[in-house]
């Protein structure tokens, strides 16, 4: 018998090419898909998308959803209770494995793989290490389809959100940005590919300008904010 796994499932492209790879090897039975969502706006977490879509996406997939509901701004000590009564759920169901889409960001690796291993689970990176201008083009290759819902604005401009990543807009990129995104330059929403029955269905609607404040390293600093930029989409 094959292990049971959940998938990490953050409904952009490095979400979309772990699981199609994944899929592709046959390791592990894919039991449910886990996605964050802000529970005030209901929407994904960092992307910024519709909680249905999501749905509308997942069901395309044709794998079961756990949403996991996180309050607007929470501590680390929500979170860690939220994801901890998930977590026990999801063991319930005999699952042993989760499956992530990270790439190369070690830190971040290290505290799922700490926060898994104090459960007895185990984590999967099946993109781990690999080139990321070569992962954009195994992605774009293998005909999946993604838009740009989300633009850091210390990396791009808002012209960047809204933007299906094609050629073009790899070329277009500045040289200090990461194809994949994966410095959390830019977040995505896949919509087609050979991981679907069919594609989403949706268009896009306004793009806005979200602010957050930078964390102080001294009180006497000026107050400082992070731009991004999100570009609404809208189920049909």
């Amino acid at each position: 018998m094959k292990p049971k796994a959940l998938f990490n499932w953050s409904s952009g492209k490095d979400s979309a090419l772990a699981l199609y790879k994944i899929l592709q090897e046959d390791q592990y039975e894919i039991a449910t898909l886990l996605t964050s969502i802000n529970k005030e706006f209901q929407r994904i977490s960092m992307h910024g998308v519709h909680v249905n879509l999501l749905e509308q996406q997942t069901s395309l997939l044709g794998i079961p959803l756990i949403k996991m509901e996180l309050p607007r701004e929470p501590s680390m000590e929500e979170y860690q209770k939220i994801m901890n009564k998930t977590m026990a759920e999801i063991q319930a169901q005999g699952i042993t494995h989760s499956i992530f889409g990270d790439i190369f960001l070690e830190d971040l690796r290290q505290y799922r793989e700490k926060q898994l291993n104090t459960i007895g689970m185990q984590a999967v990176f099946p993109l781990w290490k690999q080139n990321t201008s070569d992962l954009i083009q195994e992605f774009l290759k293998s005909g999946f389809k993604t838009i740009v819902t989300c633009v850091n604005g210390t990396y791009l401009d808002k012209s960047f959100a809204g933007r299906i990543i094609d050629q073009q807009f790899l070329d277009d990129l500045p040289e200090n940005v990461d194809p994949c995104g994966e410095n959390g330059e830019f977040h995505t929403f896949t919509f087609d590919g050979p991981v679907f029955k069919s594609p989403v269905q949706f268009e896009t609607g306004e793009t806005v300008k979200k602010t957050y404040p930078k964390p102080k390293s001294n009180p006497e600093d000026e107050d400082e904010e992070y731009i991004f930029w999100f570009c609404d989409l809208i189920a049909k």
